[in-house]
């Protein structure tokens, strides 16, 4: 959202469970992997985009760099959760040069926060349909302590931060460079982390709506370990293993926690239909870590009663096949999403 030169870049996403890297080259219109990786975070690192483990968080990013000798040093992250406030908002029609100036005195009626204490930026998305001498707004901000938090960690491991992106947004990058839809269709695009579920509805590249929830696959994995007594990171195992290899009362843990994670999405695509007219999702994308949970996808699909698929963030993306074999795309396709998105960014006027 805050933007820059045309340079190379690097998307790094900080997630609750996981750090992932990716350095991508435009080809034409396509993209090509360059670098990537994930390094595994521990639990408690990062709740809500705070640094719990500020040491940890550097040196993780520091080992991710060294293991994937990447040399560029300019960086593209991303935020979401209670620290970041997205509205859209109807305006006026002015310049963007003039909105520039008045955005703060508009924005201090929609942020719930001191506004000396935020970051703000926009984007015009077009005329009001309603009312053509009004324009859409997306206005957003987010904490500068947390902002200053994340410049201080890439500052230690010797990068500089230069893009500031929102994970929903980042998604959306991802899957508009890898899947087609028509201009008419209005899809939910969900990425279901450890702990964090970013919602955002979108139609020909446009958000109609975007919520963040605090739940996702760390439900599961406390779930299983107070049932079995197990380590956190032996749980992560069983919860990913499946239904088959689990007793039943695991598996039935695994099926409630689908069931609330379900509700959430219908509670959230509910309350965006109630409000969308005729503008209904007509789809469903999902990805994130915690998309892979079996049956979770089913789950969801049942409870909409929509199709729900999976993002692939390397579906048009290309790579050496020498240097990332076919299965390890596709074991690690849907945790990269965000950190995709966030590469893609490489070759913007910003």
């Amino acid at each position: 959202m805050f933007f820059l030169k045309k340079r190379e870049i690097i998307g790094i996403d900080i997630g609750a469970s996981s750090i992932k890297l990716v350095q991508l080259k435009r080809q034409g219109e396509n993209y090509r992997i360059v670098k990537m990786g994930l390094a595994p975070l521990p639990q408690n690192a990062v709740v809500d985009n705070i640094f719990t483990e500020h040491s940890i968080i550097v040196s993780t990013i520091k080992s991710l760099m060294s293991q994937t000798s990447v040399k560029i040093k300019r960086v593209a992250s991303s935020i979401s959760g209670n620290s970041v406030i997205i509205r859209k908002i109807f305006l006026p029609s002015i310049s963007s040069n003039e909105l520039e100036e008045e955005i703060k005195w508009e924005a201090e009626q929609y942020i719930p926060f001191d506004i000396n204490d935020v970051n703000l930026d926009f984007q015009i998305l077009g005329s009001d349909r309603q009312d053509p001498d009004k324009m859409e707004v997306l206005l957003v901000a987010s904490k500068k302590e947390i902002i200053n938090n994340y410049v201080a960690v890439f500052s230690e491991t010797g990068l500089k931060l230069s893009i500031i992106d929102i994970d929903s947004f980042a998604v959306q990058n991802a899957f508009e460079i890898n899947h087609d839809v028509t201009p008419e269709e209005i899809v939910a695009l969900i990425n279901i982390g450890a702990g964090m579920m970013n919602i955002n509805v979108v139609r020909n590249g446009t958000t109609l709506f975007t919520r963040d929830v605090q739940m996702g696959g760390n439900l599961y994995t406390e779930e299983i370990q107070k049932l079995t007594g197990n380590s956190i990171e032996e749980a992560e195992t069983m919860k990913k293993s499946g239904f088959a290899s689990l007793p039943p009362a695991l598996s039935a843990s695994i099926e409630k926690n689908n069931d609330i994670i379900a509700q959430e999405i219908h509670r959230s695509l509910d309350f965006y239909n109630s409000t969308a007219n005729e503008e209904r999702v007509t789809s469903i994308f999902i990805t994130g870590g915690s998309s892979k949970i079996y049956n979770l996808a089913e789950t969801i699909s049942e409870k909409m009663s929509l199709p729900v698929d999976t993002i692939n963030p390397f579906a048009k993306v290309e790579y050496d096949k020498n240097e990332f074999s076919d299965e390890y795309i596709r074991e690690i396709a849907p945790y990269m999403s965000v950190a995709v998105g966030l590469a893609c960014r490489t070759g913007e006027d910003i």
